[in-house]
């Protein structure tokens, strides 16, 4: 059996990469194809793969600015070439769903996300985005319903679609008229589990710079709490973060390694995480650290943190509440070790079981079992 790997772009390494490399563990063997191929921000990762591209990697500067091609992406999705190939796994947050296979390919799409921009974020998506140019601002919503319309045909094509939340899964059945099983990503809690901690005075806050994830209210927060604030990532609000950041007490990181992010969460007083996720893989790592997170009661958050075991839960989306929410963590009593066992129930271990269990389950009875020794069956988280 021919099988073939699927993810939208390789032009950084993060949530989407770290369930892509738990997939190749899968398949060593089998192809990747992807949108665009950016080597040099992959931290050495994927390396060894056969990589394939599509016609948009020889199209200057589309891969450094992926996000100002949407209207090219449908196109160069459908352009890639899966017809030899029996089983496909495409692992995607916008748009390798709708690759197109041959008839008697078995496809199964673990989707991170419906398209964010083009569903129940793209109006906020538009108004917010700063590194965009006003005349982009002005033609992103005629560009936004036609790929909206692409969008919900795409994700029609795959014989299987998995969810990485309960939280995306009801998305998944809102705009695209499908249920979807619920597969946690792969976090590799032990990584972090094995730091010692050491608590120290500063919230920590994690991953790309987009306007969505929230870094501007987590720093008005932090200001409100008189709380020192440390920022991990990179993205295009960086500059203007910094200079909203201009003068408090915050410090900005960049990329670090695993091991760097590792001491970070060591050392941190918790986790600041003031975002709607479709999962939050940095709460479960801060989790496993041993570190409480102070989320926000939406999105995969509400799966992944348990009230006063892991974590704290703030109800509105506003620097004052968060604020208060961090300030009330010196009269709360976290056990290092039981915040540690919670973030066990979203180990890679239990990722991988759980997707062998789907590909020997999938319709594949025209082929062979693609594992030589399948896993028992086992519930799905």
């Amino acid at each position: 059996m021919k099988v073939a790997l699927v993810h939208d772009y390789l032009t950084q390494y993060g949530g989407g990469e770290r369930t892509l490399e738990a997939l190749a563990e899968l398949f060593p063997d089998a192809p990747i194809f992807t949108l665009l191929y950016t080597p040099d921000r992959l931290k050495g990762r994927f390396f060894d793969k056969d990589i394939r591209t599509s016609f948009l990697q020889k199209i200057p500067l589309a891969a450094q600015h992926h996000r100002f091609f949407p209207w090219a992406m449908p196109l160069a999705t459908e352009h890639l070439d899966l017809s030899e190939y029996d089983l496909v796994l495409s692992d995607s947050a916008s748009f390798v769903k709708g690759i197109i296979t041959n008839p008697n390919a078995i496809h199964i799409s673990f989707c991170h996300t419906p398209l964010r921009y083009a569903w129940d974020d793209s109006q906020r998506y538009v108004a917010e985005y700063q590194a965009f140019p006003l005349f982009l601002k002005a033609l992103t919503p005629f560009v936004l319903s036609a790929i909206r319309i692409w969008d919900f045909t795409a994700a029609q094509r795959p014989d299987i679609l998995l969810a990485n939340s309960q939280h995306v899964a009801r998305r998944i059945r809102k705009y695209y008229g499908r249920d979807a099983a619920v597969i946690y990503p792969p976090v590799n809690t032990q990584f972090f589990s094995d730091n010692k901690r050491h608590a120290g005075t500063y919230a920590l806050m994690v991953g790309r710079l987009l306007a969505y994830k929230r870094f501007a209210l987590g720093i008005d927060a932090c200001k409100k709490a008189k709380m020192p604030l440390h920022i991990v990532g990179d993205g295009p609000e960086a500059e203007y973060l910094k200079k909203r950041a201009k003068g408090l007490d915050v410090v900005f990181l960049g990329e670090i390694s695993d091991t760097e992010l590792a001491l970070e969460y060591a050392n941190c007083k918790c986790l600041l995480f003031p975002q709607e996720e479709d999962f939050g893989i940095v709460a479960v790592e801060a989790m496993a650290s041993g570190v409480p997170v102070v989320a926000l009661r939406r999105g995969g958050a509400a799966e992944i943190v348990e009230e006063n075991i892991s974590g704290v839960f703030v109800e509105e989306e506003t620097p004052e509440a968060f604020a208060k929410a961090l300030q009330s963590l010196d009269n709360q009593d976290f056990s290092e070790n039981r915040i540690r066992e919670s973030a066990k129930r979203f180990d890679r271990s239990r990722f991988l079981s759980a997707m062998k269990q789907i590909i020997d389950n999938a319709p594949l009875s025209r082929h062979p079992s693609v594992f030589s020794n399948p896993y028992s069956l086992t519930p799905i988280p």
